[in-house]
C-alpha cells in the first residue's frame, strides 16, 4: 500500500485555501496558527514542494496548490460524509458525543433525556464527563457543555445560563446557635471552591464590598455534587450557582446571608464551526436551546 500524507495535514492545507488566511483556518479547527501552519509544512515536506504563494498577511494556492485542491477537496468532503454516514448507518441512529460536567449532566439532561428521545428516537448520547472538554473537540467529542467565564472565540458558542452566586450551607447554619449571619463571620471558616469557576468567592467578596475577607482555609474541588454533598455535612461553605442548589432539591442546604451576586460564569455549548452542520450535533444544539429556553 502506498504511503499517504498525514490526514489532519490534508485537512489544513483544505481550510486555508477556502479561508484564505491561516488564522481564520485555525479558528475553523479549534487550531493555533502555529500549530496550523506545522501541518501544512509537514504536507509540503511529504509532497517535495511549496503549495502556497505566502504573504505578509495571507497565503494563497500556487498552481501545484490549485492542482491538489481541485484532486483533494472534494475526495476529503466525500470522506467526512462517508464516516458521518457509517456511524449512522444503523436503524439510521445518530450518536453523539458529549463532554459534560457531572453535576450539569446530572442536574439539567438526564432529567430530560427521555423527553429528549421521544422527540429524536434515533439520537443517541455518549456522555464523556472527563475534565477539559473543550480542548479535546474534535478528538472522541463532537460538543461539549462546559462552565466558563468566556469560551475560546475560535469555537462556535451558544450560552446556556445567566446565574448568581450563591453561599450554600448546612441549613442549620441558618438559624440557631452557631448561626452565620454576617459574611465576616466567614473568617473562621471554610470556603468550597470549584476548580472550574476558581474566580467565584472573589467576585463574591468584592460584589458586597468585602475584598479583604479571608476564609479560614479555601478548599478545591473537580465535582460540583461531592461540593454539595460536603456542604451538607457542615466541611464549609460552597459558593456556586444558584441553579445548583435549586436543582439539587436537597433539604440539607440552604443559602446564606440572602445576598445575590451575579456569577462571572455561565454554561455554554460549545463545539467546532463545522461540527455544526453534522445532524446529530445540531438537533441536539436546537433541542437543547429550546428546551433550556421553554
Amino acid at each position: 500500500m502506498r504511503r499517504l500524507p498525514s490526514l489532519s495535514g490534508v485537512e489544513a492545507f483544505v481550510a486555508v485555501v477556502r479561508t484564505g488566511s491561516v488564522k481564520a483556518a485555525a479558528d475553523e479547527l479549534s487550531l493555533s496558527s502555529p500549530a496550523l501552519s506545522r501541518r501544512i509544512q509537514s504536507l509540503e515536506r511529504f509532497i517535495g514542494r511549496p503549495l502556497f504563494k505566502r504573504g505578509h498577511q495571507s497565503m494563497r494556492p500556487n498552481a501545484d496548490g490549485e492542482r491538489l485542491m481541485a484532486l483533494v477537496g472534494p475526495a476529503l468532503d466525500q470522506l467526512s460524509d462517508a464516516i458521518e454516514t457509517l456511524a449512522s448507518a444503523q436503524n439510521d441512529l445518530m450518536r453523539l458525543r458529549l463532554g459534560v460536567l457531572p453535576l450539569y449532566a446530572a442536574q439539567k439532561l438526564i432529567p430530560r433525556l427521555a423527553e429528549l428521545r421521544a422527540a429524536h428516537p434515533t439520537l443517541h448520547l455518549d456522555f464523556d464527563t472527563a475534565p477539559h472538554a473543550a480542548s479535546r473537540l474534535g478528538d472522541g467529542i463532537d460538543a461539549a457543555i462546559i462552565v466558563t467565564r468566556d469560551p475560546d472565540p475560535a469555537l462556535y458558542a451558544h450560552r446556556l445560563d445567566h446565574n448568581k452566586v450563591f453561599a450554600i450551607a448546612a441549613r442549620h447554619y441558618r438559624s440557631g446557635p452557631g448561626a452565620i449571619t454576617r459574611p465576616e463571620q466567614l473568617k473562621d471558616l471554610t470556603v468550597l471552591i470549584h476548580r472550574d469557576m476558581p474566580e467565584t468567592f472573589e467576585e463574591w467578596r468584592k460584589a458586597i464590598g468585602m475584598e479583604g475577607l479571608e476564609p479560614a482555609a479555601i478548599d478545591h474541588y473537580d465535582s460540583g455534587q461531592l461540593m454539595l454533598d460536603a456542604a451538607a455535612q457542615g466541611v464549609g461553605v460552597a459558593f456556586m450557582h444558584e441553579a445548583h442548589l435549586s436543582d439539587a432539591h436537597d433539604e440539607r442546604l440552604a443559602p446564606l446571608f440572602d445576598i445575590e451576586v451575579v456569577s462571572p460564569y455561565s454554561y455554554w455549548f460549545v463545539c467546532r464551526p463545522r461540527a455544526l452542520e453534522t445532524r446529530p450535533v445540531r438537533i441536539f444544539h436546537d433541542w437543547l436551546v429550546a428546551e433550556l429556553s421553554a
